[in-house]
């Protein structure tokens, strides 16, 4: 079977003065509001990780998303993988593309690399929505171990020991959602593109990450969807973000893995949790208004 893609938004090559090319796909559409960019997960690529909310988003938003660096068809680079520079990618791609403030959507890994955007681009992002992520995950000796020995494990993997690994996730995901089968040979495609040195780098980063010094006092409307039933990003770290961000929160009994096996759920959880950020930042930006004048 050829791999062929469920219908995406437009993609291309986009060269960032000074920094390199990226992949990104851009839906156009509707030019009031804000954006959205779509910030994805460890080792997946955006259209992993969102193929099943672009279309729904695309219906009220413009939508951004771009493959980060070493994942899927993201930068290649000689440098050393770093999640500031995927935010400053992030940021200078936003620039490039004249998008504005935007909604920024990050899941698992996409929530340091939108966090950190917002941080070190604050007229950037516009509000948060965080999806099964967490502000660190080094606070105890074990968290960090298994960052280490995860990232080994998916260098290991992408080095081409990974092939039944892959197939067991896609067997389980079809056996959980059937309608996935007719992209089978795709969603294995994907999963192959990413880079095994970066991949493992990432890993890594995510084990040095920390947003408990600053992530309290970005201000920043927001939304979060926890999966409750999570074994790689545990509810009681998620909730301990929302928290900090004083996000509203959406939970959902499902793993890491929602995007792929409750494909329909997961996209309709993110239109509400977009939604919902949307109208913290035009309640903002009404009160705002009445104090101005």
């Amino acid at each position: 079977m050829a791999p062929v893609p469920p219908q995406l938004p437009p993609g291309r090559v986009i060269n960032l003065p000074g920094r390199g090319e990226v992949f990104a796909r851009d839906s156009g559409g509707p030019p009031a509001g804000p954006a959205v960019l779509l910030l994805h997960g460890w080792t997946a690529s955006a259209d992993l990780n969102f193929f099943p909310v672009y279309a729904e988003l695309a219906e009220s938003y413009r939508v951004i998303a771009m493959d980060l660096r070493g994942h899927g068809r993201g930068m290649r680079s000689t440098e050393p993988f770093s999640l500031e520079d995927c935010a400053d990618d992030a940021a200078a791609l936003l620039g490039e593309l004249g998008a504005g403030r935007v909604i920024v959507v990050g899941y698992s890994m996409g929530g340091p690399v939108g966090l950190l955007l917002a941080q070190r681009h604050p007229g950037a992002v516009a509000a948060l929505v965080m999806q099964a992520t967490a502000l660190e995950w080094r606070r105890t000796a074990r968290e960090r171990m298994v960052w280490h020995l995860l990232s080994v494990l998916e260098l290991g993997l992408r080095l081409g020991t990974g092939a039944g690994f892959v197939e067991r996730i896609l067997r389980e995901a079809i056996e959980e959602a059937p309608d996935l089968d007719v992209y089978r040979p795709w969603l294995a495609a994907e999963f192959r593109r990413g880079l095994a040195r970066e991949l493992a780098d990432a890993g890594r980063a995510l084990s040095r990450y920390d947003a408990q010094p600053w992530a309290g006092q970005l201000g920043l409307p927001a939304a979060m969807l926890i999966t409750t039933s999570d074994r790689l990003v545990r509810p009681a770290k998620q909730r301990e973000l929302a928290e900090v961000l004083q996000a509203h929160v959406i939970e959902v009994d499902a793993d890491h893995n929602l995007p792929l096996v409750r494909a329909d759920e997961y996209g309709r959880l993110t239109k509400l949790a977009v939604d919902t950020a949307a109208a913290g930042l035009q309640a903002k930006a009404g009160s705002l208004a009445r104090k101005a004048g």
